[in-house]
């Protein structure tokens, strides 16, 4: 169980070894660009493969042209084969638009020398309207609690603390498996002992450096799990610095497609699809609930404006209509007491 995905395969050795020499070129060219003036190794590895589906489609429908020579008509069509017959959704199409465009803002700028009437003209296509495409799942804390349980319950320990961590910090998947054992030292807690902060951790932004963020962790309700799986690995004589550890070298941190893996299982488990970024929902909406203000949750999950809080909080609107509304109508608010009133002076 899981999110329905719709999976192509875009590309493969034999187009790619076919791709025209001039494209092939101007990708290494492109890359090596933009590793020069410190896009983040990830950009890179994106950038790379949404270029190879663009020459991949190229070599199949459109004659393997040299992309200096498409025109408007071209990207059009490429728009609508991935849309129509592929099924991207429209956030995916509007990446791969990107891509193009920042590919062709590199041959304008760059390559004006060698095609001087060369012009992006790719935002001129219209791009298909946002729409979702997944349905969101709303992951409860019962259900959050009934998980960690099972997982214990089967001696599945690392499973338990990423899912833990994940419920009670709300961090990324990238930056859940940043985290250090050093980063949950007593010497770490803050605020009377009911948050762990962490070291600055790599978190998303530009560049190879990348955004370092403080990451706050609940100290009272991830403690047990993380507590349960230190033991484990002191059991098992296994030494890391990392929280969570490659099952293959606990000498480096899990890789994201381990990760990935465990979500059917988990799925299973809570009997509705699981990933990891909606126990950040969770987390954002479990704080709103507690009445904390929202620039307080804003620094707490390092967002640069309050907008990203309603993003994230999942309340459903009549939980929130309900605060103004009962008892067949409108709530009448209480006036306060004056601050003497009762009070005697004889």
């Amino acid at each position: 169980m899981g999110r329905s995905i719709p999976h192509n395969s875009h590309t493969s050795p034999e187009l790619l070894a076919q791709v025209n020499p001039t494209n092939q070129m101007l990708l290494k060219d492109f890359i090596d660009y933009k590793d020069s003036i410190g896009a983040s190794d990830t950009t890179l590895i994106g950038y790379r493969q949404d270029i190879n589906i663009i020459f991949c489609w190229n070599v199949r429908f459109n004659g393997n042209k040299e992309f200096h020579l498409w025109t408007k008509r071209d990207i059009q069509r490429y728009q609508s084969y991935m849309m129509l017959e592929c099924h991207v959704s429209p956030a995916r199409m509007k990446r791969l638009k990107s891509v193009l465009s920042s590919l062709s803002n590199f041959i304008e700028d760059m390559l004006d020398e060698d095609y001087p009437q060369f012009r992006n003209t790719v935002n001129r296509i219209k791009s298909p309207p946002k729409c979702d495409v997944l349905e969101k799942s709303i992951i409860s804390e019962e259900e959050i609690s009934y998980l960690l349980n099972v997982l214990i319950q089967r001696y599945e320990y690392q499973k338990a603390c990423i899912v833990a961590l994940a419920a009670y910090s709300g961090r990324r998947k990238s930056e859940l498996l940043r985290f250090k054992v050093a980063d949950f030292d007593n010497s770490r807690l803050v605020c009377n002992g009911s948050l762990y902060k962490s070291f600055p951790i790599k978190t998303k932004g530009s560049g190879k450096q990348g955004k370092l963020l403080e990451c706050y962790t609940l100290y009272r309700e991830f403690e047990p799990y993380f507590r349960t799986w230190m033991l484990w690995r002191m059991h098992n004589n296994i030494i890391s610095e990392w929280l969570f550890i490659n099952p293959k070298n606990p000498t480096r941190p899990i890789k994201p497609r381990t990760v990935d893996g465990w979500y059917a299982e988990m799925s299973e488990i809570i009997g509705k699809p699981f990933y990891l970024h909606a126990l950040r929902h969770g987390f954002t909406t479990r704080l709103v609930r507690a009445g904390i203000p929202e620039s307080v949750i804003k620094d707490i999950m390092g967002w640069e404006s309050v907008d990203m809080v309603n993003r994230y909080c999942d309340i459903p609107k009549d939980e929130s209509f309900s605060r103004y509304f009962d008892n067949g109508g409108i709530k009448i608010p209480q006036p306060k007491q004056d601050a003497f009133d009762g009070w005697s002076w004889t």
